[in-house]
């Protein structure tokens, strides 16, 4: 009989329904470390490979931490350019992998996200937090350039004011404030933050698959296309979709007053 220990992973995945959730368990704090990106690797790949699931959660196991970041002691105390220059874009590749995930993503948020754990949460499309979540980027205190995409997406997000006084002054904001900027999407109660995302996951898995994924491409489009580009875009995107199984279905249920049964094609 093998050892249990051995056997045990610190990311894992799992599906109800349309929704599968991505569980970071790495005790006591959730740092996410070598073994936890290659975790998170390998369950976003099989997630987009399974086409039973549309919607993405991704949560961190307990309420008082969902990930202060990265593990300092993986990093020695001198690295060359080239080293550091490595991890960085291992970090920054995987977070890309999230952010153009095809699925539309949410982040369960439970206690502290920090550095890492902060970039991490704002690589998904939306964000439930529990009262009890913190979030902050304190790599000035440290003197860390601020990578893992905190200088690309944060400003994108809530603004460039409001995202250069987070990154200059490293000043931690509670989940309220977070939601007032428009960091996160809701606040629940602690204990509460991964069924509401799941529960929001299951509402938004309802809707057609297709029109789904080309609504976040269109989406994440503006964040590069000029105006004029993104409306050929959208333009593009209606009159193809309109030749989908799930369109037809979508009309004939609205006449016939009844909820549509999309078949996600």
């Amino acid at each position: 009989m093998g050892n249990p220990m051995a056997e045990r992973r610190v990311v894992t995945w799992s599906a109800t329904g349309a929704v599968a959730t991505i569980m970071i368990d790495n005790p006591p704090h959730n740092v996410i470390n070598r073994e936890v990106r290659a975790g998170l690797s390998a369950c976003l790949s099989a997630v987009e490979q399974d086409d039973s699931v549309r919607v993405l959660v991704i949560a961190a196991a307990g309420d008082r931490f969902f990930s202060p970041g990265g593990d300092i002691s993986e990093t020695p105390s001198k690295v060359t350019e080239e080293q550091a220059r490595a991890l960085t874009q291992e970090v920054s590749d995987q977070l890309l992998q999230i952010d153009e995930f095809p699925k539309p993503t949410i982040c369960a948020v439970n206690g502290i996200a920090m550095g890492g754990g902060f970039v991490l949460a704002i690589a998904c499309d939306l964000r439930v937090a529990a009262e009890n979540a913190i979030f902050g980027l304190p790599e000035q205190k440290v003197a860390v350039f601020p990578g893992g995409g905190g200088t690309q997406r944060l400003p994108r997000l809530i603004g460039e004011g409001r995202a250069k006084e987070l990154l200059f002054t490293a000043d931690p904001i509670d989940a309220h404030e977070a939601h007032r900027i428009g960091l996160v999407n809701r606040v629940v109660p602690v204990g509460r933050a991964l069924c509401a995302a799941q529960e929001l996951a299951a509402r938004i898995a309802e809707f057609s698959s297709p029109i789904l994924r080309a609504t976040k491409v269109a989406v994440h489009a503006s964040r590069t296309a000029d105006v004029a580009a993104g409306l050929a875009l959208e333009v593009d995107s209606f009159a193809r979709l309109t030749q989908t199984e799930d369109v037809q279905e979508g009309y004939r249920a609205f006449i016939e007053k009844r909820k549509p049964r999309f078949q996600h094609r």
